[in-house]
């Protein structure tokens, strides 16, 4: 391996993540069931202290289940650029917000706290939004930098 190209990396401070999570919009959600795992791209909404994702739901929803069976869930925020890469890694509990705590989530909050719903072949009458709460007890970030 000695021809393979490498990047240096090392931590991020407390100040960058927190940029990087308000800046950034979406990431991907890992839920597990006992030996059964289950990746999905979310958007999602930081406020310096709390962290919410927008979740679809309809009958049935494999990402519902996965998110009821984990005790642990890891979500990921990153980007790639020329130069540039940095990724966050947040770990912690998931939970669906009560019916009260979604109420503070209308339609005009949603629409200015994250990008517009992407649907997959769904018909939009067929999904109704659930806002859920990944309360952190981790979050490392990492980032690319020159080699000293």
């Amino acid at each position: 391996m000695e021809h393979v190209e490498y990047r240096y990396t090392g931590g991020m401070s407390q100040e960058e993540v927190e940029q990087h999570l308000r800046k950034q919009d979406h990431g991907v959600l890992a839920l597990a069931d006992n030996d059964d795992s289950y990746a999905v791209p979310l958007n999602y909404y930081y406020d310096g202290s709390r962290m919410f994702l927008r979740v679809s739901t309809k009958p049935e929803s494999e990402k519902v289940a996965f998110a009821e069976a984990t005790k642990t869930a890891t979500f990921v925020v990153y980007e790639v650029e020329e130069g540039t890469t940095w990724s966050i890694i947040i770990r912690g509990t998931i939970r669906q917000l009560p019916e009260t705590e979604q109420q503070e989530f209308t339609d005009t909050v949603i629409n200015e706290e994250f990008p517009a719903f992407r649907l997959f072949d769904e018909d939009i009458e067929e999904v109704s939004m659930t806002i859920y709460e990944l309360k952190p007890d981790q979050i490392t970030g990492r980032q690319s930098m020159e080699p000293s």
